[in-house]
């Protein structure tokens, strides 16, 4: 299983970006996904997770303003980023939960998004 990620940039406070996550194999749509994130000098952070039956999960600070959605048919998992705030910046990273516990056990590459105020 391999994960790309795309879609990151260079953005103003307020504008909207949409991550993807292209995921390789046949079991996409058994698997849990999720996207996290490292800002400088921080611990990489939980943003968003989508399970394989379709149900969201988000972090407080995103609440409102992402939404993680998910096309089996693409094998692609997206998240979708609105009123983005420069406390936003950060390496963006797609994750998926192939097996049946709890831990998200393959790392895409990430993508940087950059929010100027």
């Amino acid at each position: 299983v391999q994960l790309q990620a795309s879609g990151g940039g260079l953005v103003q406070a307020g504008d909207s970006l949409r991550l993807s996550c292209a995921v390789s194999g046949r079991s996409f749509s058994n698997y849990g996904m999720g996207w996290f994130r490292q800002a400088p000098g921080k611990e990489r952070e939980f943003v968003a997770t989508i399970s394989r039956s379709n149900i969201p999960s988000y972090a407080d600070s995103v609440k409102g303003r992402f939404t993680i959605s998910r096309d089996n048919t693409k094998n692609t998992v997206y998240l979708q980023m609105d009123s983005l705030e420069p406390e936003d910046t950060a390496v963006y990273y797609c994750a998926a939960r192939t097996g049946s516990g709890l831990l998200f056990d393959v790392w895409g590459q990430g993508t940087q998004v950059t929010v100027s105020s």
